[in-house]
């Protein structure tokens, strides 16, 4: 259904720091200083904001990255607090929920806005 993702940024540089340990390895940068970056099929970008006004998270918007095991999801989460980003909610853990169990972790990056790793066991 979606072909990316991208959220706003007031400090590129800063953002490329931490999102390419966020998610190991280096970030696209295109002419535009947009970022990508790349996994399974998806995309997620960073911008500064082309209207020039500042950049703001969403409120109650969540970017969900797919990982293949708790683990990963533990290292992805470790990688972000290390790079600067917040641990937010409860710490990673499995969550029982209406549609399934699952592996959660849940950062702010350095611009606010909020990010989530998610691993879903067979069921």
């Amino acid at each position: 259904m979606f072909s990316h993702v991208m959220v706003g940024s007031n400090d590129i540089d800063r953002s490329k720091r931490f999102y390419d340990a966020l998610f190991g390895k280096e970030g696209y940068q295109d002419a535009k200083r947009r970022l990508a970056y790349r996994r399974n099929g998806a995309v997620f970008m960073v911008t500064e904001p082309i209207d020039g006004q500042p950049a703001c998270c969403a409120n109650g918007g969540t970017v969900g990255f797919n990982f293949d095991s708790p683990e990963e999801v533990d290292a992805w989460h470790s990688a972000g607090v290390a790079a600067g980003g917040t641990s937010i909610e409860d710490p990673p853990g499995y969550r029982e929920l209406d549609f399934g169990k699952l592996y959660l972790a849940y950062l702010r990056d350095p611009d606010g806005n909020k990010l989530c790793g998610l691993y879903r066991p067979a069921q």
